[in-house]
C-alpha cells in the first residue's frame, strides 16, 4: 500500500510538540490560572504589576508616564487590580496636591509570578 498525500493546506505537526503541549493540559484546565491570566494579561495591567515588582511604590504619575496611557484608562486598570486585591492604592495631599501612590500586595505579588510562570511554562513548550 502507497502512503496517503496530505490534503492541501494540511501541515504536518513537528514530532513531540504535542507532548510537550500536553504537559501543560492541567495547568491551563485550572479556571484559577484562567482567572489570574484574565486579570494580568491586558498590557496596562501586566505593566502595573510588573512596575511595581520591581519598585516598591510608585505614584499615579510615574505609573501613567511610564505606560504612556492616560489618566483614565490608567486609573480604570488599577482599579480592577486593587478590586482583586493585588494593588494597595494610598491618597495622600502633598502641599495641597493630591498624590496616589500604589503597592503591589503579597496576594499580587503571587499573582503575578503564578502568571509568569505560566508564561514561561507555555514558552518552553512552544519553543522546545
Amino acid at each position: 500500500m502507497g502512503v496517503r498525500p496530505k490534503p492541501a493546506g494540511q501541515k504536518a505537526k513537528p514530532a513531540g510538540r504535542s507532548s510537550r503541549l500536553r504537559g501543560l493540559a492541567g495547568y491551563l484546565a485550572d479556571g484559577s490560572a484562567r482567572e489570574f491570566d484574565r486579570l494580568i494579561y491586558e498590557r496596562v495591567r501586566l505593566g502595573i504589576m510588573s512596575a511595581l515588582a520591581v519598585n516598591e511604590e510608585m505614584s499615579f504619575t510615574e505609573l501613567r508616564e511610564l505606560l504612556g496611557t492616560s489618566d483614565g484608562n490608567l486609573s480604570v486598570h488599577a482599579r480592577k487590580l486593587e478590586d482583586a486585591g493585588y494593588l494597595r492604592c494610598e491618597k495622600r495631599f502633598e502641599r495641597r496636591v493630591p498624590r496616589t501612590d500604589y503597592r503591589l500586595t503579597a496576594k499580587g505579588r503571587k499573582a503575578l509570578e503564578r502568571y509568569l510562570d505560566h508564561m514561561e511554562a507555555v514558552i518552553r513548550a512552544t519553543r522546545g
